[in-house]
């Protein structure tokens, strides 16, 4: 069994989810992919399905009954991949805004011990490596994990950072039914867990590109959740954990 799987969740993504799988595949790291698919209407599904017919069993999907969330469509594929026995997990969307090129780097630090979970990050020591996003989003982004790191405490440049890969000791400790968020909370979340746990978290540096095709899924219900979710991760019972 391979030791590397990416997962990524898919919505409406037919114009990238091609292009992206035929990518992670040309890659020389033999990994895997995992599409949790909810439910597109646009046929995205039937596009991943086709492929495997070509890609055999290096490409899986799991289709949901409809759009449920970022964070379950994560913690589902986690839990697909303990069962099926991968070492290493890779979070990656599937617009191409996280490049499948860094993937090796990604793999590659989390086996060598760099760090348990290892953050492909955007704002290393306080740099902004990010193309094609308007400038107020990026203000916003930037200031979000500025913000994180002065509420939670956690030493973690990007906090709010989607493209994360977890070894499997982490995602095996972890109590998957106590995540609470499902938006890009879920991200902060996660990665405050993952102190609490006790365990490494490494950054590398990645330039981060906004999507060309198709929509984003940002939100300012979204954004608020990351928001005030971030004061509650500080008032729980982590002894539970």
């Amino acid at each position: 069994m391979p030791k590397y799987l990416v997962v990524t969740p898919t919505y409406n993504e037919k114009e990238n989810i091609e292009n992206i799988i035929r990518k992670v595949f040309s890659l020389p790291i033999g990994a895997h992919m995992l599409i949790v698919e909810d439910n597109s209407p646009d046929g995205t599904a039937d596009i991943v399905k086709r492929l495997m017919g070509e890609f055999g069993d290096r490409l899986f999907i799991m289709e949901r009954k409809g759009k449920m969330g970022l964070g379950t469509a994560y913690l589902a594929g986690f839990k697909w991949a303990l069962e099926h026995g991968y070492d290493y997990v890779c979070e990656m969307d599937a617009d191409f805004s996280h490049n499948p090129d860094d993937l090796p780097r990604m793999f590659g630090a989390c086996e060598e011990g760099k760090g348990d979970v290892i953050i492909g990050s955007r704002y290393v020591d306080g740099k902004i490596s990010v193309v094609n996003w308007p400038m107020g989003r990026l203000i916003m982004s930037y200031y979000a994990s500025v913000y994180v790191r002065l509420v939670t405490g956690m030493k973690v440049y990007d906090a709010t950072a989607g493209f994360v890969c977890y070894s499997r000791k982490v995602l095996e400790k972890m109590k998957f039914e106590k995540v609470k968020f499902v938006g890009y909370a879920f991200q902060i979340e996660m990665k405050y867990t993952v102190t609490k746990l006790g365990y490494r978290i490494h950054e590398i540096p990645i330039v981060f590109t906004d999507r060309v095709l198709g929509e984003s899924k940002m939100s300012m219900k979204i954004f608020k959740e990351a928001f005030f979710g971030v004061f509650s991760l500080r008032f729980r019972d982590w002894r539970s954990y």
